[in-house]
């Protein structure tokens, strides 16, 4: 797990500025850097040691220099694949999973990736042919960022790092904020700022003297064929699939744990990590206090004792979590406001006392229909539909709505919200003819919701600490399987997940899989109380929130919240936004720590 920053330009980089990137990128890589220049091209890295930590050492160079590569993630399949190459005469020089990207675009060619399964994001430089090859893993679990400008091609893991190496500080996207406001996260290809784009999740972007020549998809969701099977039959596949997946993500040179919630998906991600190791597993579980809410604590404890795990549970205070906000939206790098950032942040601090990689649940819901929101009553869908029409009555909603959106967004603002749907019509309609309303639905989440907030979340927050995440569920492997079951394996009984919860009773206790799902509620709009009257005064002031906001909207919002003595959803969104501009574009990237006090960074641009 590291992190990568490089351009390709008409003139050579000053040294300083690929310097500076790389700099920024020093939590993702603490361990080692590397940069690689020739002409105008220059590569940059950042290293997390996780496999041959001796010898992998990046930029990887070919021995006869022709190739380099810069990447960030794990190659999960790189014994297998290594193997293969080796018997069509490749030689390595080094044991880096990463090394087989390299041998394999020289064997395979343009269809390399096809070969690859793992979480990645890299640059391949091909120096006879002025070739750069940008590309971005299956699903979207490591982050890309390109800048595409007269002047050649400039990308980085984050944004944060991509602003050095910019010619001038970008300005903020209308769509990508009334995204960010709608649905809490800016979906697709473009970012929220100007002239900034992801690489999406299964793609390629070519790039030859600095000049983009082409993007493909070498995998997409969509070419899923649905699967008219039974249970038994089913079982008995992902029996060998699920066994392979999670014996090629334990493949490490250092120790690993869990971030185990209680919940299904990490409680049978324990129970099948539990029989493949002899030793017990470090575990980590965060609760809260707070009224109308279900503590998992007692729960994460139950599985822990079961599977014997050595467990470490934590239970932090709201003042000790709302202080790891800055360092939250520094991390986050893109905006999205996840409440569940701030304990997942706070647990990767605590894990990295112990250990560098850090198993997790994300992407079970996606992969085999869990949410509720894939069981809306159809006739409520049709009703929906009709007023927000195309994606099948599916994400329609959003946060700002009637009187409060009319007061709160200025002119600019205003103009783009009827954009902020146009990922999800999009994905709805690229779905196949012959697929179902829920695989619709799935397809949906997992080319939006997936990458563009949940990921970012899981990635950003670990790598804060200098911790790799790994995502059995998120393995393009087990997405396309969940994706291909028929309807009546993933929903049944009124529950969600109906084939993975079947399937894992062998390896959890009935009483947890079957419970009424809890999702992960973290009680933050409440820890801002005491300081409802101070944000009326300070808030609206805000340069970035007068630019986009109507600031007495935003004062009439926080009067209002006051009166109730919590902090609506909609006020929260412009706090987050008001510090990230500060941290992020005003700031020069640096980490403003685990107890910044956000109020002073409201209010002091210094």
């Amino acid at each position: 797990m590291c992190g990568i920053a490089g351009v390709s330009l008409d003139a050579p980089v000053p040294e300083e500025r690929i310097t500076a990137a790389v700099a920024r990128l020093g939590h993702r890589g603490p361990d080692d850097r590397g940069v690689w220049r020739e002409g105008n091209v220059a590569l940059g890295h950042t290293r997390l040691s996780i496999i041959d930590l001796a010898g992998g050492h990046q930029p990887l160079v070919t021995a006869d220099g022709a190739l380099v590569l810069i990447a960030n993630g794990e190659i999960y399949n790189h014994v297998e694949l290594r193997a293969e190459l080796e018997r069509a005469g490749c030689a390595f020089r080094t044991h880096s999973d990463c090394e087989v990207l390299l041998h394999a675009y020289r064997v395979y060619g343009d269809d390399f990736l096809e070969h690859v399964s793992g979480m990645f994001a890299f640059a391949l430089y091909d120096v006879p042919r002025r070739r750069l090859l940008l590309a971005r893993d299956h699903l979207g679990q490591k982050p890309l960022f390109v800048a595409a400008g007269a002047d050649g091609v400039r990308f980085a893991s984050e944004i944060k790092a991509l602003l050095p190496l910019l010619p001038a500080r970008p300005s903020v996207r209308a769509v990508g904020l009334a995204r960010y406001l709608q649905h809490q996260y800016a979906a697709g290809r473009e970012t929220i700022l100007e002239g900034v784009e992801r690489v999406l999740p299964g793609e390629v972007m070519e790039v030859v003297d600095g000049r983009v020549r082409g993007r493909r998809r070498y995998w997409d969701a969509s070419a899923v064929e649905p699967w008219e099977t039974d249970f038994e039959s089913a079982s008995t596949a992902f029996d060998e699939l699920f066994d392979r997946v999670m014996r090629q993500h334990q493949r490490s040179d250092v120790p690993f744990g869990l971030f185990l919630s209680g919940g299904v998906d990490s409680a049978t991600l324990l129970g099948a990590l539990s029989r493949l190791r002899d030793e017990p597993l470090h575990t980590y579980s965060v609760g809260f206090e707070a009224p109308d809410m279900v503590d998992e604590l007692p729960l994460a404890a139950q599985v822990a004792r079961r599977n014997a795990s050595r467990h470490h549970p934590f239970a932090p205070d709201g003042a000790a979590l709302l202080a790891r906000l800055p360092r939250t939206i520094w991390a986050a790098d893109e905006l999205m406001r996840d409440f569940a950032s701030l304990p997942t942040l706070y647990l990767a601090e605590q894990a990295q006392r112990d250990l560098k990689v850090v198993f997790s649940g994300e992407g079970g819901d996606e992969a085999f229909a869990g949410y509720g929101r894939y069981r809306v009553n159809p006739l409520e869908r049709r009703l929906k539909a009709v007023a927000a029409p195309g994606s099948g009555g599916f994400r329609t909603g959003g946060l700002l709505r009637g009187r409060t959106r009319r007061r709160l967004a200025g002119d600019a603002l205003a103009g783009a919200m009827r954009h902020t749907r146009e990922p999800f019509v999009e994905a709805w309609a690229s779905t196949p003819r012959g697929w179902s309303d829920l695989q619709r639905m799935q397809y949906v989440d997992l080319t939006t919701a997936l990458p563009d907030n949940l990921l970012v979340k899981a990635d950003r927050m670990l790598m804060a600490s200098g911790v790799e995440g790994r995502l059995p569920f998120v393995d393009h492997r087990i997405v396309a399987f969940g994706l291909s079951l028929p309807d009546r394996l993933k929903v049944a009984d009124g529950q969600g997940k109906h084939f993975l919860k079947r399937w894992a009773e062998r390896l959890v206790p009935r009483e947890l899989l079957y419970a009424p799902k809890r999702g992960f509620h973290v009680p933050v709009r409440g820890w801002f109380g005491d300081h409802l009257a101070w944000l009326e005064r300070v808030l609206p002031a805000h340069p970035a929130v007068r630019e986009w906001f109507r600031p007495e909207g935003v004062a009439w919002l926080l009067r209002r919240d006051a009166a109730r003595g919590r902090l609506s959803a909609p006020a929260f969104a412009i706090v987050q936004f008001a510090l990230w501009h500060r941290i992020v574009l005003e700031g020069d990237g640096a980490d403003p720590g685990s107890d910044a006090d956000p109020f002073r960074l409201l209010e002091d641009p210094a």
